[in-house]
């Protein structure tokens, strides 16, 4: 189906740079990310959970390295993993060092906040050496003194300010493999900020919503912000900051993404809120669906409604519908086309036997388009 006119979104023109082989900005897809949670020097602990988090899909995680030993850490973290891994580093010059020879992919740090310019020129030397781009973090809780003085609070100009101000630094040493972000935990400080820094540079733009909470309210808070940032173009990698297990973070980000059609992966369900129409248990059945089929990452959709209301007509939509019928006999839908009849004690089973039949199916096209692709 085509995309209609109403659905475009004209992203930001930016350029384009790589976080390891991953893509940044330009037409690369917009990539998702988080960050772990576990102390960085329990190397099998932080293992685990960024495997956990290659399974639903990280493009990128970030890694904390408040100290020499959990810098020094990344390595033999960094040879268990496939992602690219960010490293967090503050204010201390020599992690960030430590951090590029250890492996990392980037560096997330502000050059502003790391000492003199020999300082500064010894981290941008080691990020060159070891093929790391960067990402210049500013965050509207840890702004520059100056910077406060001047505006007299938190405020996009004085966001974006700090952010030129550190990028400038590495112009002057000749590094522009590097993104900006300009985080707030106030969404409408983070939109403007976010606003004016895509005026101001072309540089390709990390967006998240700071410190958003936890697994409901994060969720609402970061789809309100980030929804409004990428529906007008904004944005070339995402991090959804919750209170919960980073593996949220990342459905969380894809739902947000398949959501304004900007990228899919794995199975949409269409459902209905249920009601008293229903005729089976709408609510428990996609539960255990979406449990059911959270291993499938090919792209396609899947509606299942209570009943005839709204049924035949998101049936024709998706790729897999079910709507309720009288009975305890439902109608199972094919590429919107009624095919069969469906009793309730199998619901689960024959859906979750449809879905992984035509996901093989569409992975099988997809690959031989990108066989023939890569032929011609």
């Amino acid at each position: 189906m085509s995309v209609r006119p109403y659905r475009d979104i004209h992203r930001r023109r930016s350029r384009q740079i790589f976080v390891g082989k991953v893509p940044v900005g330009g037409d690369a897809p917009i990539t998702v990310q988080s960050m772990t949670n576990t102390p960085t020097t329990d190397v099998a602990a932080t293992v685990a959970q960024i495997h956990a988090l290659e399974r639903v899909g990280a493009d990128i995680v970030r890694v904390s390295c408040p100290d020499q030993e959990s810098a020094l850490a990344l390595k033999p973290i960094i040879a268990q993993v496939s992602v690219p891994i960010v490293a967090d580093i503050h204010f201390h010059y020599k992690r960030a060092i430590e951090a590029a020879e250890s492996g990392a992919a980037c560096l997330r740090i502000n050059p502003g906040n790391i000492g003199s310019a020999d300082r500064v020129r010894e981290v941008v030397q080691a990020a060159k050496d070891y093929g790391c781009s960067m990402r210049i973090g500013v965050n509207a809780g840890s702004l520059e003194r100056e910077l406060l003085e001047k505006y007299g609070e938190p405020c996009p100009e004085a966001m974006v300010e700090s952010a030129m101000n550190h990028a400038r630094i590495l112009e002057d040493h000749d590094f522009f493999n590097f993104k900006i972000s300009v985080k707030a935990s106030d969404v409408f400080l983070a939109i403007a900020a976010y606003q004016q820094l895509a005026e101001a540079c072309d540089y390709p733009l990390h967006i998240g919503i700071t410190e958003a909470g936890g697994l409901r309210a994060g969720t609402v808070k970061s789809s309100v912000g980030l929804g409004m940032l990428l529906w007008s173009g904004i944005g070339d990698t995402i991090r959804v900051s919750l209170s919960a297990d980073p593996v949220e973070e990342i459905s969380v980000g894809y739902d947000m993404l398949k959501t304004l059609g900007l990228r899919r992966r794995g199975v949409t369900v269409i459902s209905c809120p249920s009601c008293a129409r229903q005729r089976f248990d709408v609510i428990a059945t996609v539960a255990k669906l979406e449990e059911r089929l959270s291993h499938i990452t090919t792209p396609l959709t899947l509606s299942v409604i209570g009943c005839v209301v709204n049924g035949p007509g998101e049936a024709r939509e998706t790729d897999i519908g079910f709507t309720g019928g009288g009975q305890g006999h439902h109608q199972i839908y094919l590429s919107g086309v009624p095919a069969h009849r469906l009793e309730d004690e199998s619901i689960v089973d024959h859906l979750v036997e449809l879905v992984e039949n035509k996901a093989a199916q569409i992975q099988a096209q997809l690959d031989a388009e990108a066989t023939s692709a890569a032929a011609e």
